[in-house]
């Protein structure tokens, strides 16, 4: 495969930069990776398990020369790496983002980068609940969707160019409106996260039920919904924070929808409750056969990292 850029910088070196790192590298679409993390720890990390070609100790000399800079921290540092980098960066150069969060990603760093540069956000819809250098694994992105919310002024090849990147390491690349794009993921991973940390903390605080069952009679759900809820604790801090207004939305939404199977359970409401899990169930179906998941009986586990 060609080299599509010469030189990418990662500002943040968690699971999916380590991730996008790995599939460039297997693919051969970069010449030359570079990376910074603010942790010395994690810095020291990457060096060890050689994750860039080159690991700085200061964001500027991470960015310097770079054609593609990846900002992969949590939303709510993207501004101030984006006044830090800001100055530095090499005239045609693009920058993207891999936050969950689109709007406040944007307003927070456009206004701190040149005209000179080109800011496509992105945000590659896949991961796990583990997170550091050494999570990542190149087959991450294969078959997932990476979604980009570029502006209508974008330069095309620019954007194509990025595109190209995100297919070579097997995802499927959607364009998408960025305001849309913060209430599909508000239905479709910020809500569902947030109801399963709210799950796992209502079994912590039910004192009638003691910790070593929790742990030993974890059927499939709650065991999913620990796995969730395991996930980076700054990282859905500032996803909340940030996506203030479709978050709550589809919260409210939620909520009737759950006071009304309440009222079916309390009313003995059969019908009801049958109509509404085979409606939801083939969502499940659907979600199969667009190749999302699998329909096996360990939910995929067996492949999972």
């Amino acid at each position: 495969m060609s080299v599509i850029y010469e030189r990418v910088a990662f500002i943040g070196l968690g699971l999916i930069a380590s991730s996008m790192s790995h599939a460039m590298r297997r693919d051969k679409t970069v010449d030359v990776i570079t990376g910074f993390a603010r942790s010395a720890e994690t810095r020291e990390i990457a060096r060890e398990i050689e994750l860039c070609d080159i690991v700085t100790d200061t964001v500027v000399d991470a960015v310097i020369d770079a054609d593609l800079v990846v900002l992969a921290v949590p939303v709510g540092a993207m501004e101030a790496v984006a006044k830090e980098i800001g100055p530095h960066l090499k005239p045609g150069a693009t920058v993207t983002d891999v936050g969950s969060v689109k709007r406040a990603v944007y307003d927070a760093v456009n206004p701190h980068l040149p005209e000179t540069v080109h800011f496509i956000p992105g945000h590659p819809v896949a991961g796990t609940e583990h997170s550091g250098p050494r999570s990542g694994f190149a087959e991450l992105f294969e078959n997932r969707w990476t979604l980009l919310v570029p502006n209508k002024n974008i330069d095309p090849e620019a954007l194509d160019r990025l595109t190209r990147l995100w297919q070579a390491m097997g995802a499927n690349v959607e364009q998408m409106d960025i305001d849309h794009h913060d209430l599909v993921l508000a239905v479709t991973s910020h809500c569902p996260h947030l109801i399963a940390y709210t799950m796992v903390g209502v079994a912590d605080d039910l004192r009638r039920v003691t910790d070593s069952e929790v742990v030993k009679y974890s059927a499939a759900g709650f065991r999913d919904f620990t796995r969730i809820a395991a996930s980076d604790p700054t990282m859905w801090r500032d996803v909340f924070m940030n996506n203030k207004e479709a978050t709550l939305e589809i919260l409210g939404r939620f909520t009737e929808e759950l006071f009304a199977l309440q009222r079916a359970i309390r009313q003995g409401d059969g019908e009801h409750l049958h109509d509404y899990f085979t409606r939801t169930r083939a969502i499940r179906r659907g979600i199969i056969e667009a190749g999302q998941d699998t329909d096996a009986p360990d939910f995929g586990r067996g492949k999972s990292r």
